[in-house]
Parts: structure tokens; sequence; C-alpha cells
């Protein structure tokens, strides 16, 4: 027969409770993914999130990006052999090149900002080029989404890429060039004939 103590628990209870209580303790706590800020050049190293800040340049040569990568205003981001398990962004970019057998797991999105290329790469996700007033290229690439070029105020050539979604082209001043694209979906407005 158990005692209960002047609260009416038991003894069992109690060590229930404290066992609980115990056990919490010993749980880990949960980690926040780090930031590494890249000013200049990274090799082959793994990091979680990486961030080109503001008119910094960034060159990387065969790193692991755990998370996403973001190119921030006015930065440069030149990028060869990366594994990226997120996203590339560029917002507001001077410059964003992803080549050299890169492999991308999400999307590479480069808005409103200077040129961006994307060549000889595997991008999982869509490649999205919106109002960027430099060289754009996009070149000997397999997608797994869609490849969108709208709204640049500068020349895109588009050649030679496996898409397995769509190829949409819009309001880009000059019409997009290149040919030899291999499209799974469709082939829409500019882009119709590339």
């Amino acid at each position: 027969m158990e005692r209960a103590d002047d609260g009416g628990m038991t003894t069992r209870h109690l060590l229930a409770a404290a066992c609980a209580g115990a056990a919490l303790l010993c749980l880990p706590a949960v980690a926040s993914a780090d930031e590494t800020t890249c000013r200049g050049a990274l090799g082959a190293v793994t990091v979680d999130n990486l961030r080109v800040p503001d008119g910094a340049t960034c060159v990387l040569d065969r790193t692991r990006v755990k998370g996403t990568v973001k190119v921030e205003s006015d930065a440069t981001l030149r990028a060869r052999g990366i594994r990226v398990v997120g996203n590339v962004q560029g917002e507001n970019a001077r410059r964003v090149a992803v080549r050299g057998r890169s492999r991308i797991g999400g999307s590479v999105q480069v808005e409103q900002g200077g040129s961006a290329r994307v060549s000889r790469s595997r991008v999982n996700g869509d490649i999205q080029f919106e109002q960027n007033d430099g060289a754009m290229r996009i070149a000997r690439n397999r997608v797994g989404g869609s490849i969108q070029v709208i709204g640049n105020d500068a020349l895109a050539r588009i050649a030679g890429n496996r898409v397995d979604g769509n190829l949409q082209c819009k309001e880009n001043e000059p019409a997009p060039v290149g040919g030899g694209n291999v499209v799974q979906g469709n082939k829409e407005d500019q882009c119709e004939a590339l």
C-alpha cells in the first residue's frame, strides 16, 4: 500500500514527476542555423546559410551550403561547382553567376539587379530573372522546374537547356535570343521559338 503525502500524492506520483522533470532538462536545445557572411573567397567548406552583404564580392569554389545563399544590394556572387540545398537569391545585386556543374536544390532567383548567369548546372527548382538591367545568360542547364525571364531591360541568351517545366519570357526589351532548349512543358511568349 502506497502512502500519500499531505497533498494527496503517492510516492510513485512524486517519483514519476521528478523523472519527467529531469528528462526535460536533458533534451537538446533547438539549434538555429548559422549564417556565414562572405567577403572575398571560400573554397571547399560547408556552411549553413551564406550571405553576400551590400557591395561585397564573394567567390565560391566547390562550397557546400546547407541552407540558402542571399546576395544583397550591389553585391557580386561568382560561384563554381557549388552545392546548395536551398535557393540562390539576389535582389538588387550587381552580378550573380552560378556555373561549372553547380547543383542547386531549390531555385535561382535574381530580381531588380544587374547581370545574371546560370550555366552548366543542375537547378531542381526554377530559374527566375526579373527586372534586371545587365546581360543575362541561361545555358546548358538541367532545370527541374521552369525558366522565367520577365521584364528585363538587357539581352538574355537562353540556349541548350533541358527544362522539366515551362520556358516563359515576356515584357523583355530586347526579346531573349538563343535556341536548342528541350522543354517538357510549354515555350511561351517571347521564348516560343527558343
